[in-house]
């Protein structure tokens, strides 16, 4: 045995142990984030079968104990799809601007990113580039993990311009509710407008509002 090895038994505990740290850290844990600590996968599947760890969904788990809110779903699907971006009715939802309950997590990603499978998670892709993608949205931790979403302009704005997918009745909604509730000023949405490009639809709707 060489010097600072341990025993079978305590070295089982002692890298099952590190996995829990791990996943503690994490929130969400992947298999492939054990490559980095070095922990064989034997040891995933040994703390699953001792209830120490839950197996959320296809290559996704957590803590036995670990605290579930509501927007779990988010959570995994950004572990899943760390490129994504939470848009349209789901962001909507996370802001409080619908009444809706949209079955699906809506996200935006890049047309030519590469397209996951996500077939055991409720994942509504559209795609967006450039400055319509990468601004108006900010990072959120949900359950250790970094979720980014739009921030409710950006939304709004968003809505405008998926009206077809999502009906204009949805945007014209989520507008007036986001007003009122003053999540956003004029000018947040107005700038937003213009990065969707979506200024003409949706200046008779903000003149309303004035």
């Amino acid at each position: 045995m060489k010097r600072n090895a341990l025993p079978g038994p305590q070295r089982a505990h002692s890298v099952s142990d590190d996995l829990l740290h791990l996943v503690r850290s994490k929130g969400i844990l992947r298999p492939r984030d054990l490559r980095e600590r070095g922990i064989p996968r034997e040891y995933l599947v040994r703390l699953t079968r001792s209830g120490d760890l839950i197996r959320v969904a296809r290559g996704l788990y957590v803590l036995a104990d670990a605290d579930i809110s509501e927007h779990h779903t988010l959570a995994q699907v950004a572990k899943r799809v760390p490129s994504a971006v939470v848009c349209l009715l789901t962001a909507l939802r996370f802001h409080g601007l619908t009444t809706q309950l949209p079955f699906e997590v809506w996200v935006a990603i890049h047309p030519k990113a590469w397209r996951p499978v996500v077939r055991d998670l409720p994942v509504h892709l559209v795609y967006l580039s450039g400055p319509a993608l990468n601004e108006g949205n900010e990072a959120h931790t949900i359950e250790g993990v970094q979720v980014r979403i739009t921030v409710p302009a950006k939304t709004v704005a968003d809505c405008f311009k998926f009206r077809n997918k999502i009906g204009l009745d949805v945007a014209i909604e989520a507008l007036r509710d986001g007003w009122r509730h003053r999540r956003f000023t004029m000018d947040e949405l107005w700038k937003y407008a213009k990065v969707d490009r979506v200024s003409n639809v949706i200046r008779p709707y903000l003149e309303a509002l004035g």
